[in-house]
């Protein structure tokens, strides 16, 4: 699935061109005339969602409400943007490929502004803003480039109200993943520090046109309004828990010594530090990186 792209047309894209379309039409992607569809590049990671009960459903657990401000990530071609346009107070719809803004031309009342522009790029900060309210986030995002998406939301996560993303289950099960487990790693930890994480429901592969190689998840993402465990420094915190995950087989304190002489600092007496990370849970890591700056007198991410 997938209906942006980090590599191509980046460069335009990334400048956030924008449409805003008239009156008329009722959608493409929902006729049944192969001239109606779009022609899937393989390139851009593009698996259209074509299955119409699927998008109910998801539209179904999305909620939109008559004030929401929602942005949709890829509209492709537009099944969930037709039934979303004209429920809410806007609906901002973001596209790296030029044709879908091209084809999304007159087929959505006025109310649906297209943005051609890589979701990396998005401010979500000045959209939350310049429409006066939180942004709720709907949307296929590419299996390519999942976690940088994921991460970028995380980041400007304080404009986000929700995101309810349809992504490859593999990711979905590393988000709610809890210690001990193959699949608990750094998303498990930052998500579970800073959201709340619900897989909403699975989806077949035979739903997307082509079809992947994968099932998907649809899971919805809760921004907290203050981390679930309070952190000193939460640079400090997302820093090192990357390091250690990116040394699993390592002891902490093996682990911790090698981040810490980077910092310019010796690994200060603290017990506990014969487990790997892995067997930590996210409020342990958590209370070891405010332990470790307390003790080694580290402040502000340094």
């Amino acid at each position: 699935m997938g209906l942006i792209s980090r590599c191509q047309g980046r460069s335009e894209a990334a400048r956030g061109l924008a449409v805003t379309f008239p009156h008329g039409g009722t959608g493409i992607g929902l006729n049944s005339k192969g001239d109606a569809r779009l022609r899937p590049k393989k390139s851009l990671g593009q698996n259209f969602l074509r299955d119409q009960n699927i998008a109910r459903n998801i539209i179904a657990a999305f909620n939109p409400q008559p004030g929401d401000l929602v942005l949709e990530i890829g509209p492709g071609e537009g099944i969930l943007t037709s039934l979303l346009a004209g429920r809410v107070r806007k609906l901002v719809a973001m596209d790296v490929d030029r044709r879908v803004v091209e084809r999304l031309s007159g087929a959505y009342p006025s109310a649906v502004e297209i943005l051609h522009q890589d979701i990396l790029t998005a401010d979500f900060a000045h959209l939350s803003r310049a429409s006066g309210g939180p942004v709720r986030i709907i949307g296929n995002i590419p299996y390519n480039i999942t976690t940088p998406i994921l991460f970028h939301l995380l980041d400007q996560r304080k404009a986000v109200s929700d995101a309810l993303i349809m992504m490859q289950r593999e990711v979905a099960r590393r988000l709610v993943a809890g210690p001990g487990t193959k699949e608990y790693g750094i998303p498990s930890v930052f998500f579970r520090v800073l959201s709340d994480v619900e897989i909403v429901f699975d989806v077949s592969a035979d739903a997307f046109f082509p079809r992947p190689k994968v099932t998907s998840s649809l899971v919805r993402l809760t921004p907290l309004s203050s981390p679930r465990y309070a952190i000193e420094d939460e640079l400090f915190f997302r820093r090192m828990v990357r390091f250690v995950f990116g040394q699993r087989r390592k002891t902490l304190r093996n682990s911790l010594r090698a981040f810490l002489h980077g910092e310019g600092v010796e690994l200060p007496g603290i017990a506990g530090l014969e487990r790997r990370p892995e067997e930590l849970t996210a409020a342990e890591h958590v209370a070891l990186a405010n332990r470790l700056q307390q003790v080694a007198g580290l402040r502000n991410g340094v």
